[in-house]
């Protein structure tokens, strides 16, 4: 008995019309034999939950830098966030879960160290620029096992690339998961602002908190509630024009209050700096640079992006680390 013929039989039963079925899947970089118990997306879905770059992620900041205090998220816990709004709304809709989970799982893979600051900080000095969702994607197709990479669907790789609000995805299931990092983020930055004194719950415009509510448990029940009733049935994954509008004023806000907040960001200046200086050395010094990415180099990969690639996989620690490594004199022991 093949179980994941079994499997696939049972999604083309199941699923919604619209739905992305495993069997249908356009393939993957470089053809391989199947799985005799697991489809396409699942095994994607595994591959990234088992990569380093996903285990890194517990470490790079998601807002806050460094905050003092358990329960802020990280990039990790922003990660599963998304996941598990995405794997709600796609059970309601009877769309592909391990499609929508893969890509949640995958969507922020090439995150810098220090969140956007170190984003922002490779962008600014590499030729070649620096987008999170096209290293995510980098990241699967070439530096994860030692530059084999984890040969994933187009389909994950279409919605891993599109998550932003730039992107548009080709399957129904990576636009569950652009709608689900945007519900994910806004409602876990909101409490972690609440949570560090930046906000309170009656800063909230009263019109937004009219249509969607005035606490953060009632704002996500209402934006997933309404992406699955206004999307029920049909080719599409949108929010009614009310909820939409609401969604996009209380971005707004939190990108005035919180993202550009002066005492909430007091310290990005210094992140970018520490960055901006790891990679000026590294270019400098490539054959300090890892095996794995001196090989990239002599396969005829940028050095620029190779410099990009080390640094954009740091951890907040790892990058603090090295730099005082490199910089901070220690003590002579005679």
């Amino acid at each position: 008995m093949n179980i994941r013929e079994n499997l696939e039989r049972l999604e083309k039963e199941n699923l919604s019309p619209y739905a992305s079925l495993s069997q249908n899947s356009k393939g993957r970089l470089r053809p391989e034999e199947q799985c005799d118990i697991r489809p396409v997306y699942q095994r994607d879905r595994d591959r990234i939950l088992h990569s380093k770059s996903f285990r890194r992620l517990k470490d790079k900041t998601q807002v806050f830098l460094s905050p003092e205090g358990d329960h802020y998220r990280t990039r990790l816990t922003h990660t599963l966030e998304v996941s598990q709004n995405a794997r709600t709304i796609a059970k309601a809709l009877r769309m592909n879960e391990d499609l929508v989970e893969a890509i949640a799982l995958g969507h922020d893979l090439g995150h810098t160290p220090f969140g956007h600051a170190g984003e922002r900080a490779l962008n600014a000095v590499s030729p070649y620029g620096f987008c999170h969702s096209d290293q995510s994607v980098r990241t699967i197709d070439l530096l994860e096992k030692a530059g084999a990479g984890l040969n994933l669907t187009q389909e994950v790789r279409d919605g891993i690339k599109n998550h932003q609000t730039k992107g548009m995805p080709a399957t129904l299931e990576g636009r569950i998961v652009r709608f689900s990092d945007k519900i994910a983020y806004i409602h876990h930055d909101m409490d972690d602002a609440l949570r560090a004194g930046i906000l309170r719950e009656s800063d909230v415009p009263r019109e937004i908190g009219d249509v969607i509510g005035y606490t953060t448990g009632e704002r996500l029940d209402h934006f997933i509630h309404d992406l699955v009733s206004t999307s029920y049935g049909k080719d599409d994954i949108r929010m009614s024009e009310p909820v939409g509008e609401a969604m996009r004023k209380l971005r707004k806000f939190m990108f005035e209050e919180v993202y550009l907040n002066k005492d909430a960001k007091s310290q990005e200046y210094k992140a970018e700096m520490l960055v901006q200086t790891l990679y000026s050395y590294y270019r400098h010094h490539l054959e300090l640079l890892p095996e794995d990415y001196i090989n990239l180099v002599n396969r005829g990969e940028p050095e620029e992006k190779v410099v990009c690639d080390y640094i954009g996989a740091m951890t907040d620690r790892f990058a603090i680390a090295k730099y005082e490594e490199i910089y901070i004199p220690r003590s002579w022991h005679g």
